[in-house]
């Protein structure tokens, strides 16, 4: 297959998945892209395509992200696409800190993974997918934009919760929202389809997947959204709880003596729509 002299590698781990695509940045073009889904479950599926309609399809045990995305490199580069320009990554949570993309250091890295309490799920592997590409790709630059920056735009009223301000002021404990990156492309496609100017759209955004949040967008910015201070908050989801009663952590306690790590694993891995299908 015939490639760009410098393609870009675009990497997204998520919880559970890794998606990826090989880019020519002079034309834009999409030249190879596939996914890993099912990552840790011993039943992984991962799947890769081209222009040239050369496919790869497998299932494997890929036990972690790092395994993942160590066989996805292995299968480009028997195509000869794995010599990149430079890679870039999707971060789920960047907290206050970060609204704009960024390029990587040793710093942000750090930064990401003591984000990790608040995205347990994501950041960890979002911070892995960074060492590993580093450890592939060594002298070549990676940039890294953040779920959390499309909702910075949150007023003080959608973001704050109804919770002591001080608490606000010593944890930054508030609404950050996820799936900026979505929704941000999603108000930018709605602006090009409807062919209105991207300040004036007003329109609910719908991120639906195995997480899943909704955004409120007016004049282009998001306004308020479902997810919160971490992705548990919000809609019903794939593994995922969504809104509950707080006073649930407590009850478990008691009744069923777990631990509060216990709990939150319940909540993350072992509820929505796998908790209620049995």
């Amino acid at each position: 297959m015939s490639v760009s002299q410098s393609p870009i590698l675009v990497i997204n781990n998520g919880s559970s998945s890794l998606k990826f695509s090989v880019l020519d940045p002079e034309t834009d073009t999409v030249l190879a892209s596939g996914l890993a889904e099912r990552i840790g479950t011993g039943q992984a599926y991962l799947k890769l395509s081209d222009m040239e309609k050369v496919k790869h399809e497998e299932k494997l045990p890929l036990a972690d992200h790092r395994s993942a995305l160590l066989r996805v490199i292995e299968i480009l580069s028997k195509h000869g696409r794995f010599d990149c320009k430079a890679i870039g990554h999707r971060v789920v949570h960047g907290g206050e800190y970060f609204r704009e993309p960024e390029v990587v250091t040793d710093a942000l890295i750090q930064k990401i993974e003591e984000l990790a309490a608040l995205a347990p799920l994501h950041n960890p592997a979002n911070a892995l997918g960074i060492r590993v590409a580093a450890d592939l790709f060594p002298g070549k630059p990676q940039v890294v934009v953040f779920d959390t920056a499309f909702h910075q735009t949150l007023p003080p009223y959608a973001f704050h919760y109804a919770i002591p301000y001080e608490l606000y002021e010593k944890y930054r404990i508030r609404r950050y929202g996820f799936h900026g990156t979505s929704h941000h492309y999603v108000t930018l496609e709605a602006a090009r389809r409807l062919g209105k100017p991207y300040g004036q759209l007003q329109f609910i955004s719908a991120h639906l997947g195995n997480g899943c949040s909704a955004t409120a967008v007016k004049y282009g910015q998001s306004v308020d959204t479902t997810m919160g201070l971490t992705p548990l908050e919000g809609l019903v989801m794939g593994t995922r709880s969504g809104d509950v009663d707080p006073s649930l952590l407590l009850f478990l306690q008691e009744r069923d003596g777990l631990r509060l790590v216990d709990i939150i694993e319940i909540l993350t891995r072992k509820s929505g729509l796998l908790g209620v299908s049995g």
